[in-house]
């Protein structure tokens, strides 16, 4: 497995990340990428990658912190996504939700992230809470079709799934697809294409349903390939393999490397 979408940069991995890269070896994964979300957290993803084997990093702008975005930024942001360990940028995006930045500050990161994505040909990390027209809208206006990525924790509902297909982009599910309420969304998962399935956890975030208020980590990221071949009625094994290959498909500079996780 490939848990696309993690944060091992985060403070909460300071006292035995290593350890729990190794839990995720245990548990059959793979590959991490490891996603920042600000200039310094992008940078700790691109050490963190080069220290660990089998971890790799995205480097971009949350949009919560879109209000620290300047020319600095810019130029460091395009320093970090040449590096052989950077496979993604991300994770970029706008959010209604919570607004932490303005929704014009967010929609100018956003749209210099899908410009550097033109130009690198490195894959986007979306990260898309309350804004599905602004998001495909500048999707349109940006990538004019020659950019790819995922819609990271899908939560969306199935009209806004399709569209996000159309586009060609793939779609991230993490542990809410596990929550007794998410009957919805698991509906939208029985629905997608196999080959536009990727499955991450988030972590620190989103514990699966079986660990909520714990710690969420990249080993746990078989729970949601098993809740995902419970609602295809698939087998795990199937989703594992159809989902790696597919993390291998969008980011290609995942492979090739021999053994993965330490």
């Amino acid at each position: 497995m490939v848990d696309t979408h993690a944060h091992l940069v985060h403070t909460d991995f300071d006292e035995d990340r290593g350890e729990a890269i190794r839990r995720a070896r245990a548990a059959g994964v793979s590959g991490i990428i490891n996603v920042g979300f600000d200039i310094a957290s992008s940078r700790r993803a691109v050490e963190q990658a080069e220290r660990y084997p089998g971890v790799f990093a995205a480097v971009g702008i949350h949009p919560h912190d879109a209000a620290t975005w300047c020319d600095d930024s810019s130029r460091e942001l395009e320093k970090l996504a040449v590096k052989i360990s950077v496979v993604a940028l991300g994770e970029t995006g706008l959010d209604y939700h919570y607004e932490f930045s303005t929704r014009l500050e967010q929609m100018t990161v956003f749209r210099a992230h899908v410009r550097m994505a033109r130009v690198t040909g490195l894959p986007l990390i979306i990260h898309n809470r309350e804004a599905d027209d602004d998001t495909l809208q500048i999707l349109q206006d940006e990538a004019d079709g020659e950019v790819e990525g995922v819609f990271h924790c899908f939560t969306s509902d199935r009209v806004f799934a399709h569209r996000c297909l159309d586009v060609g982009f793939y779609l991230g599910f993490t542990g809410i697809v596990t929550f007794t309420k998410s009957s919805e969304l698991r509906e939208i998962v029985s629905g997608v294409p196999m080959e536009r399935l990727l499955i991450e956890t988030d972590c620190p975030y989103l514990s699966p349903q079986g660990s909520r208020g714990q710690r969420n980590e990249p080993s746990r990221v078989v729970e949601v390939a098993r809740t995902i071949a419970e609602v295809r009625s698939s087998s795990v094994e199937e989703v594992k393999e159809v989902t790696t290959g597919n993390a291998l498909r969008l980011f290609p500079k995942m492979q090739p490397k021999e053994s993965h996780l330490p």
